[in-house]
């Protein structure tokens, strides 16, 4: 009996294996994208964590997501333990479903439209004071992600050569937050509980702010722009981990930018949440020895 970790991306599992590894935690991977799945027979026992990603067709993985909505669905009908189970990967997969749900708690979240297909993006846009942000719905890596500074701007992206259409063909519009200090912060949740928060420096006017050290590669953003931040609020972590208990979130990263008019506002749920290894050397809690910890008590749970 193991942990199975679903995931598509092999480039991010070296850290998790080692953190396994070290906990004694026998694991294996489970790549999604394709391959088959006997609906008639009955899965192994174990644990299974979800770490499907939104940004798994960047990645040449375009059917990634519903693999893993079959094979999680078939998980539950045979009552698996599923950590970030099939509600979470809605979450993760839709970023106007994590704003609702965010909103519906009480917790701040940006002004956002949602807009099916291109024909509709100039007109909504109109009603966007500037400046704004185009995201995709589907996104993840901070990968679409662009600000315009006037409406004329973005009507010329949208007829040249530069316009991607999103995954789900759904575009986010969203109000341009201006930030107190140049830097968002990320609060890292494992078992329901807060482990710690980091800071990713914004100066540059990336969107790009994947923490892992397999972002970093190309042209990704380096370790330096990340570091632990001991001033949080503990009310802004406390009612994120509430979140997560009502939505079923296990393990999520939940990132939140604090503007210069005093809002604390959350625009990102990350469910298949990565951690900075310079961060993790530092850290009183490395995230990642909590997550194989975790997995070790519910694998010992199902034993």
């Amino acid at each position: 009996m193991q942990v199975y970790v679903i995931h598509e991306n092999p480039d991010w599992y070296p850290p998790i294996d080692a953190a396994l590894r070290a906990a004694g935690v026998p694991h294996q991977q489970w790549l999604v994208g394709d391959g088959t799945l006997d609906l008639d027979g009955i899965p192994p026992e174990g644990v299974f964590w979800s770490r499907m990603s939104a940004s798994s067709h960047t990645r040449g993985h375009p059917f990634a997501k519903d693999h893993t909505r079959a094979i999680l669905r078939w998980l539950e009908s045979h009552g698996r333990r599923v950590v970030n189970g099939r509600r979470v990967l809605e979450l993760e997969v839709s970023k106007a479903d994590q704003l609702i749900g965010l909103r519906a708690a009480g917790i701040d979240v940006p002004r956002t439209v949602a807009v099916a297909g291109k024909d509709r993006l100039t007109a909504a846009a109109a009603a966007m004071p500037v400046p704004f942000i185009s995201k995709h719905n589907q996104g993840g890596k901070g990968l679409g992600v662009r600000r315009f500074d006037s409406h004329e701007e973005f009507a010329g992206y949208l007829s040249g050569n530069g316009f991607e259409p999103p995954a789900d063909g759904i575009t986010l519009l969203q109000e341009y937050l201006p930030a107190a200090a140049p830097f968002i912060t990320r609060v890292e949740i494992v078992g329901g509980e807060f482990v710690y928060a980091i800071t990713a420096d914004t100066s540059s006017g990336s969107f790009e702010l994947c923490p892992a050290e397999a972002c970093a590669v190309g042209d990704g953003p380096a370790g330096e722009i990340f570091a632990l931040r001991a001033d949080i609020d503990p009310g802004i972590p406390a009612r994120y981990a509430d979140f997560a208990r009502r939505h079923g979130i296990e393990i999520a990263g939940f990132e939140f930018i604090e503007t210069t008019d005093g809002r604390v506002v959350t625009y990102d749920v990350n469910t298949t949440t990565n951690y900075n290894p310079a961060i993790e050397a530092v850290a009183p809690r490395p995230a990642l020895r909590q997550v194989a910890r975790f997995l070790g008590r519910l694998l010992a749970e199902v034993r």
